[in-house]
């Protein structure tokens, strides 16, 4: 069961009137393979579109699954046998990279929110979930350029359910070893204490409605100075007090 404890230090914070330049310009949802957060990203994205906040959905893959098919067409069981440990984590570093690159150059271009399906932390995850985590330091180096969204949301589910929802899909393949180990990763990055941790094994519509409140604060102070906007009416506001991590599920 997910449950909340007071941070000491705040993870972000909605900007209150006395802000009122803060300006939205990046939210990451992250989490393991089947945690919904392609789903969620690209409700939000549309969600905020039309209710005047112009966003931009990107999916900041990593290729595996692209990978994995290259593989299967090669007579490989998947990227692994195909690169090897190490060469996989690379191409997955690289176009990751380049992926959160583009992302980026376009919302600064556009000035457009940009909602992130993954984002960084999700490498450094993924290094530590697949044994790489030698190479973590580099990896960390080489994506330090990028700026850290002004909010994070870890999609916290059991491993088993997120399991069961890939097989459901039948679109790729994870094991249930890989979504442990996953899990366990995210769980134990420095960034963790920084991240919003959403009960995603709750209906979409109960999770996006979450996702909502808190960002209610910080699209109702880019509005007016009363801090309304129609599409936040009947969604508590996030407060500018220290952000409640929600511990995920051991």
């Amino acid at each position: 069961m997910v449950s909340s404890t007071r941070a000491s230090r705040p993870a972000w914070s909605a900007p209150t009137s006395s802000r009122r330049a803060a300006r939205l310009r990046a939210v990451a949802l992250v989490g393991i393979d089947g945690s919904g957060k392609t789903t969620q990203a690209q409700l939000l994205a549309d969600t905020l579109t039309e209710a005047g906040h112009a966003a931009t959905y990107h999916r900041n893959a990593g290729g595996r699954r692209w990978l994995g098919r290259a593989a299967h067409r090669l007579g490989r069981p998947d990227a692994q046998r195909l690169l090897g440990r190490d060469g996989m984590l690379l191409v997955e570093s690289v176009l990751r990279w380049l992926a959160i690159a583009a992302a980026l150059l376009a919302s600064w271009a556009t000035r457009r929110t940009a909602i992130m399906d993954r984002y960084a932390v999700c490498q450094y995850a993924s290094l530590r979930a697949h044994g790489g985590r030698r190479w973590e330091r580099l990896v960390r180096a080489a994506y330090r350029i990028f700026p850290q969204p002004q909010v994070t949301f870890l999609m916290a589910v059991d491993p088993a359910e997120a399991y069961r929802r890939i097989e459901r899909r039948g679109t790729d393949e994870e094991s249930l070893t890989y979504l442990a180990a996953a899990d366990h990763a995210y769980r134990t990055l420095p960034e963790y204490p920084t991240f919003v941790v959403i009960d995603a094994a709750r209906p979409p519509h109960e999770v996006a409605r979450e996702i909502r409140a808190h960002l209610a604060g910080w699209l109702a102070a880019e509005d007016s100075p009363t801090g309304t906007d129609p599409l936040w009416c009947g969604v508590r506001a996030a407060s500018s007090a220290p952000v409640v991590p929600v511990q995920a599920r051991p």
